[in-house]
């Protein structure tokens, strides 16, 4: 089982992130964030393998909440994947 935790300040895009991976029979959504500070607290509490992260969220962005969990010994085996959207091309 791959669990995985949800980071996006989106909450369709957190929705349907969800929706995808808990139809898959192999994955699990480990927990939801809206922001990197939350990212990295849901991190910090709850296991996960894989997290989803965006890149653009308020507060502390995915990309220095991912410096963050790849500082921190004990979160050495999470994996992040970037990602993001934007309105225009």
């Amino acid at each position: 089982m791959i669990r995985v935790l949800v980071a996006d300040d989106q909450a369709l895009v957190r929705a349907g992130l969800s929706a995808l991976l808990e139809g898959e029979e192999d994955m699990e959504v480990a927990g939801v964030a809206s922001d990197g500070e939350e990212a990295l607290a849901v991190a910090r509490k709850t296991p996960a393998d894989v997290v989803l992260m965006d890149i653009n969220m308020p507060g502390l962005s995915g990309l220095d909440a991912t410096r963050c969990i790849v500082a921190d010994e004990r979160l050495a085996d999470l994996k992040v994947v970037i990602l993001t959207t934007y309105e225009t091309d």
